[in-house]
């Protein structure tokens, strides 16, 4: 039986559901830290940076110091995290590996804004790179936890979503429901306009046209969200719909997209598929996607199938296109 989880799937994978138990525990501890943020530590403060440039917080490596404890003697033998230049290997012959961003969204903790952890989980392979580059497809369960007025943790184990939520009394995530499929019909897109300049034409063309507005040729209004929180977007989305767009531009740095395929693109497509949406890079599908390396970059556009394929109709691929 599940600790931190009041309830587990009774057809899952036991050992999956040992893990996101596991991981659900670190969450609560993290959360419970994150409400004393600035009263005990500066969790905002500079660390250095990762692997892969990006600036460090000092709460994305106590998650990451966290997780990695946590999971030791379990489950998971292959550990490939955003704060970690490679593959560590927790657990020998364990049957799972796990790809993880402790912290996502880590410019926002001294902002109050919802920040999360977003994980993704394989069948262990015979090599620890060999667990994580390949297709996404190949998940058996991924999901996020989101920091916020709520703690929720939103998981897939293959047969849709489930949604918890902290009791922060009980000291344990309450199973509420199923999350319902993605609302078709949202006015909302999410993408960061200030880059409009560095956008590759087609994102050009699909955002001046929703800006437009009912005088331009969708001949009715939208509204721009922008977060800069990956989980907090996806969150927003798996709750009333929309689209959110982060595309490769012409900066030094973003020729392929800035989030990670493996351990943030990934579990996010996997989560909106399950809810009925879509996720691709802008025309091919994200799960699909074999990761050249641990850190691959990627464009990245989800939510509503009918919104997904309507940018994928700017890019020239045609296909089924519903009004968005």
């Amino acid at each position: 039986m599940p600790t931190h989880l009041n309830t587990a799937p009774a057809k899952a994978d036991p050992a999956l559901v040992r893990t996101v138990d596991c991981l659900a525990g670190v969450c609560i501890r993290i959360a419970a830290r994150i409400a004393r943020g600035g009263i005990d530590e500066h969790l905002g403060a500079a660390r250095g940076t990762n692997t892969d440039g990006d600036a460090q917080k000092a709460l994305d490596v106590i998650a990451d110091t966290a997780f990695q404890a946590a999971l030791r003697g379990g489950d998971v033998r292959h550990y490939a995290s955003e704060e970690q230049d490679g593959v560590l290997t927790l657990n020998a012959g364990a049957p799972l590996a796990l790809a993880i961003d402790p912290l996502d969204g880590s410019s926002n903790i001294d902002t109050n804004v919802s920040i999360g952890t977003i994980f993704a989980l394989y069948d262990a392979a015979t090599t620890p790179e060999a667990s994580f580059l390949r297709p996404g497809h190949q998940m058996r369960a991924a999901g996020y936890a989101i920091f916020g007025p709520q703690c929720c943790l939103i998981v897939t184990f293959g047969a849709g979503v489930l949604k918890y939520v902290l009791d922060p009394q009980a000291g344990q995530f309450v199973l509420t429901g199923p999350v319902p499929p993605i609302a078709p019909e949202a006015r909302e897109y999410a993408i960061n306009a200030s880059n409009h300049r560095h956008w590759p034409e087609p994102i050009r063309a699909y955002v001046d046209d929703r800006v437009a507005g009912s005088t331009g040729p969708e001949g009715r209004d939208f509204n721009m969200r922008w977060i800069a929180s990956l989980v907090a977007e996806t969150h927003r989305i798996l709750t009333r719909g929309g689209i959110f767009l982060y595309p490769a531009d012409s900066r030094r740095g973003y020729e392929n997209g800035r989030l990670r395929l493996v351990y943030e693109c990934a579990p996010i497509a996997m989560l909106i598929e399950q809810a009925g949406g879509a996720a691709t890079d802008g025309t091919a599908r994200i799960l699909d996607a074999v990761p050249r390396s641990l850190h691959d970059r990627t464009p990245f556009v989800f939510g509503s199938r009918a919104k997904v394929a309507r940018v994928a109709a700017y890019f020239g691929h045609t296909g089924q296109q519903d009004q968005d």
